[in-house]
């Protein structure tokens, strides 16, 4: 590598570089002395400005900076699971073993271990024809996970050698090729991709089948699909966090990036410990066994902020070429909005709203449009979900990001302050959130859990709209002059919304309700406000109606039925035709 520039000026974490302009637009450089890692983003006849990812205190005019000749990129190999980077794909643990509890500068440590030896299994004889895609080793990476290494999308060709099965190290060369050209390359565990740029695949497939979360707000009424795009967003304290611990924890994902973009120190400290205590259902063993942390705290460069969900988005991809699920969690993109706002400043380029660059809504749509239910190279299937958080700043969803979000995601999940602090968790406002996937999906409901799943659901979404519509009322003139079928829909909204959107996260029968006990809590209501209706057109008095404490009963459906009890709901069916008949009897 040579010495390709100098510095002449300095703004914060944009540094511009006079002299030999041999650079390329997004090459990594490294600045200074210590050797910060930088990127090129802009090119004059006269300059390069370049982004740095560490902070620059400490340099000045006429330091070095030094091209690497290829993009940022990051590493991918065994390893990548259970392991908790930073914004650019430096292991944490590994920095903290060499430097202390705070990143120093200019610290240089390899992505991932190159030491470690991993149990190989080569999949691949010589005489085989390869190309991009194609696996050629199998890693037990964790316990949950295996790695499959496969030959990098711009190679082709045909097998020559390979190494007998056993203990290996990342760097190891394992297979080697001959292409088309008669050139001789050899292949390890290991190789790189450019963060900004999406890995290929051969087919992109509709939005036909849901990730399924195991909360009942939203498999059923709000559903986002697998390689779907859902938006979360909440003020302070409205449970973002919690919410994508439990879809971390319960989708059937099979792997989960948790994106730490900008938040607290200590809420990521928080977030870390948890991940780390948290049991995986499927298999008993911890989380982390398919789980892999990005955390960039708020006190870290807004360069690397800015990074992070491009290392998270390409990790992701990664892996999904392999065939696996993957469910990016970005917490949050508001942070990384702010940072981009930040280096647009510096820049000096025109602000837009609220000081956003003009760039940002193409920059939000470049990095939902990398998720996606593929058809990988390879010909395996595999998608990658984003969960993007949001904190708009005093919970104002007409605030720039929040409003730009919502053009390129599908499922927007609103989550609401006054529900947060009434302890209604998960707080998702049922009447401002929405999800263009229920028509797509709609098909697997009725094939796979029952023709009339998105009947109900519509159902109970109306009787929720109605609600909303009588409160107004309520209000001006109180609940005793509404006739007793309006009545009646003011007590079975109560019914749902604290029998079937309220979720207890920490009770063994609620954290994780499946399809098909959602559906018959779902038809349960839906049986008792049918027979109910039929008792107030008989004029019945609601009043005499609610007396009987049925509809305290099914409210607690939730807790009372196990998730291996299904059959249990016949004797409520039961209990609503004798509470029926019970009230034709005495009022006969």
């Amino acid at each position: 590598m040579n010495v390709t520039g100098k510095i002449f000026g300095i703004n914060g974490p944009i540094v511009f570089v006079g002299g030999n302009q041999a650079f390329k637009m997004g090459e990594m450089v490294l600045v200074g002395k210590d050797k910060l890692v930088g990127e090129v983003i802009g090119l004059t006849s006269e300059r390069a400005t370049i982004q740095v990812y560490e902070e620059t205190s400490g340099l000045r005019p006429e330091d070095e900076v030094t091209g690497t000749g290829a993009a940022i990129s990051v590493t991918l190999a065994p390893g990548i699971i259970s392991n908790i980077f930073d914004g650019i794909e430096r292991p944490l643990k590994e920095i903290a073993r060499q430097s202390g509890a705070f990143i120093s500068r200019g610290v240089s440590v390899a992505s991932l271990d190159t030491q470690k030896l991993w149990d190989v299994h080569i999949t691949v004889a010589p005489g085989d024809k390869v190309y991009g895609g194609t696996i050629i080793a199998e890693v037990p990476e964790t316990r949950a996970i295996v790695h499959k290494s496969m030959v990098p999308p711009e190679i082709s060709g045909t097998v020559t050698k390979v190494v007998p099965d056993g203990a290996y190290t990342i760097d190891a060369p394992i297979v080697t090729i001959v292409d088309s050209k008669g050139v001789e390359k050899v292949l390890t565990l290991t190789q790189k991709w450019p963060i900004r740029i999406p890995r290929p695949t051969a087919k992109r497939y509709p939005s036909d089948r849901p990730l399924i979360t195991g909360q009942r707000i939203l498999d059923t009424l709000f559903p986002i699909s697998k390689g779907g795009t859902a938006a979360i967003p909440g003020g302070f304290g409205t449970g973002k966090t919690m919410t994508q611990h439990q879809l971390a924890k319960w989708s059937d994902a099979d792997i989960i990036i948790y994106i730490g973009c900008g938040e607290r120190g200590n809420e990521m400290t928080e977030v870390l410990e948890d991940f780390t205590k948290l049991v995986d259902p499927r298999s008993g063993n911890p989380l982390l066994d398919r789980t892999t942390l990005i955390a960039n705290t708020s006190n870290m460069p807004v360069a690397a902020r800015e990074a992070s969900i491009y290392t998270g988005i390409t990790l992701a991809e990664y892996y999904r070429d392999m065939g696996y699920h993957v469910a990016i969690m970005a917490d949050s993109t508001s942070r990384w909005a702010e940072a981009l706002r930040e280096l647009s400043g510096r820049l000096e380029e025109m602000p837009a709203e609220e000081g956003f660059p003009a760039y940002l809504a193409s920059r939000l749509s470049a990095f939902y449009e990398r998720a996606g239910f593929m058809q990988n190279l390879n010909f395996t299937e595999g998608s990658v979900s984003i969960i993007g958080a949001v904190s708009p700043q005093g919970g104002d969803f007409s605030e720039p990001v929040t409003q730009n979000t919502k053009r390129f995601v599908r499922c927007f999940w609103a989550l609401d302050k006054s529900l947060a602090y009434a302890r209604h968790f998960p707080a998702i406002q049922w009447l401002s959130s929405y999800s263009e996937y229920v028509s797509d999906l709609a098909p697997w409901y009725t094939k796979h859990v029952g023709e009339d799943f998105v009947e109900c659901r519509n159902q109970l979404l109306s009787i929720l709209t109605q609600e909303n519509q009588l409160n107004e009322i309520v209000k001006l003139i109180g609940s005793d002059v509404l006739p007793d079928d309006q009545k009646l829909v003011l007590e079975i909204a109560r019914v749902i919304r604290l029998g079937f959107v309220q979720q207890n996260a920490y009770h063994p029968s609620d954290t994780y309700v499946p399809m098909e006990k959602q559906l018959k809590m779902m038809r349960t209501i839906l049986y008792l406000y049918q027979k109910s209706k039929l008792l107030i057109d008989r004029s019945m008095p609601m009043s005499l109606l609610k007396s009987s404490r049925i509809y305290d009963k099914i409210i607690t459906i939730k807790y009372d039925v196990a998730n291996d009890e299904l059959n249990k709901f016949d004797d409520y069916k039961k209990l609503i035709d004798e509470f029926y008949d019970n009230i034709m009897k005495t009022n006969a």
